[in-house]
């Protein structure tokens, strides 16, 4: 399986293999002193979606047997909808036929890298089961499928 460089799920892995380095050393500094008030901007208010909508969004996407055409055409990102163009497999579905069943796992949550995602597991006939990660970019507007990466 080749991962595309613009793919959501090859850059958490890219960003999960670097190495954890320890903070520089504090360098002390004389005081120039007292210096003018600067204005502070408030901090940012945590956005995006959280676990739980990202949860309950993906419930309700994939549905029992997979997406609807209305969210296939208005919940999924321009990068899917031109892959999908391109193949013959469901690229929301890692799949080219309709799953007898389909369940969401727990929702990870990585704001530093401003994403959501969740493994997707699709049940088949003879109790055979496929799974792969769905992603939700937290910042999303309206809250949409950004990128599937199949187990393979």
């Amino acid at each position: 399986m080749m991962l595309k460089p613009h793919s959501l799920g090859a850059l958490l892995l890219t960003l999960s293999a670097l190495p954890v380095m320890a903070p520089a050393p504090a360098v002390a500094f004389a005081d120039p002193g007292p210096a003018a008030a600067a204005p502070v901007a408030p901090a940012a208010a945590p956005g995006g979606h959280t676990a739980d909508q990202i949860g309950r969004f993906l419930a309700r996407f994939y549905r029992t047997h997979g997406p609807s055409a209305h969210d296939r055409r208005h919940h999924v990102s321009q990068v899917l909808l031109e892959r999908q163009a391109t193949t013959q497999s469901d690229v929301l579905l890692c799949a080219q036929n309709e799953p007898r069943d389909i369940g969401i796992g727990p929702v990870t949550v990585a704001q530093a890298a401003g994403v959501g995602w969740a493994t997707v597991t699709t049940h088949w006939d003879a109790d055979r089961t496929d799974t792969f990660t769905a992603y939700v970019r937290l910042d999303s507007k309206p809250i949409r499928i950004d990128d599937v990466i199949c187990a393979g």
